[in-house]
């Protein structure tokens, strides 16, 4: 009978790092808006992988998916318009632009 002392201990790997005031996908340039917006929008993760190909990972995908969905209330666009006004312009002008591409 195995005892849950003889399972050895995982550290949980960091998938998403705050830097210049944003949330981003740890080693990447990918912010944590640009995947939670297409999460949102219903978007699988292999397709956020295709648009985002510097995630490099499913694995990275689901990362940042899982820490949206733990973090919610520290990792929303009110939060980041409120801490990071320079980076929520950046990605609001972003989002406009795609929209008008996908019209």
């Amino acid at each position: 009978m195995s005892t849950a002392s003889s399972v050895p201990a995982v550290a949980a790997k960091p998938y998403v790092e705050i830097r210049n005031g944003g949330y981003y996908v740890i080693n990447t340039r990918v912010s944590l808006d640009s995947v939670v917006y297409q999460f949102q929008e219903g978007q699988p993760p292999e397709n956020i992988l295709r648009s985002f190909p510097a995630l490099g990972t499913l694995e990275n995908v689901y990362g940042a998916i899982a820490f949206y969905l733990a973090n919610r209330s520290d990792a929303t666009p009110q939060s980041l318009q409120k801490n990071a006004p320079e980076l929520y312009a950046k990605l609001m002008a972003a989002k406009r632009t795609h929209q008008l591409k996908s019209h």
